[in-house]
């Protein structure tokens, strides 16, 4: 099956040999985008978030087949024109320790800001709970979402 997928702003062919390919898969395996991370397959660990239409959603868990069309980014597309504010804020905030979680967390936020630009800690605790992290980095995520709503602000 040949389709033509948009990602991070450009378009790309691609060729499934199983019409069922996941998303995750066609990103890291053929694409070279190698950000959003593989790990549960059933959209329960939030490491393989990407954006659809600016939107969060895990890429496990969709079918590349029905993303024709669709705006697809990547963590790799996220600050494709400088430092989005959510980077900033994981820079600043010193979040990242082992960094497996990283990109999906970075990618929840941004999507969750977007529709959310001032949320209180009890709103960032909800919309960041989908997405897990083993090596404790809770307080640190919420910290630096907390911070990307100010500069997101400031760079306004």
């Amino acid at each position: 099956m040949r389709l033509t997928l948009q990602v991070n702003g450009a378009k790309h062919e691609v060729v499934l040999d199983d019409p069922d390919t996941p998303l995750i898969f066609v990103l890291r395996e053929m694409l070279g985008l190698t950000g959003a991370k593989f790990a549960c397959l059933e959209g329960a660990c939030g490491a393989c978030t990407v954006h659809l239409d600016g939107a969060a959603a895990r890429a496990c868990m969709r079918r590349a087949r029905d993303l024709e069309g669709v705006a697809i980014t990547t963590i790799e597309g996220l600050g494709a024109s400088g430092l989005h504010p959510v980077q900033k804020a994981w820079i600043e905030e010193r979040v990242a320790q082992c960094g497996y979680c990283q990109a999906g967390q970075l990618m929840q936020a941004a999507a969750f800001l977007r529709r959310s630009p001032t949320p209180d800690a009890e709103a960032i605790a909800r919309a960041m709970s989908g997405n897990l992290c083993r090596c404790g980095t809770g307080p640190r995520i919420a910290k630096a979402v907390a911070r990307a709503a100010e500069i997101a602000k400031e760079d306004a």
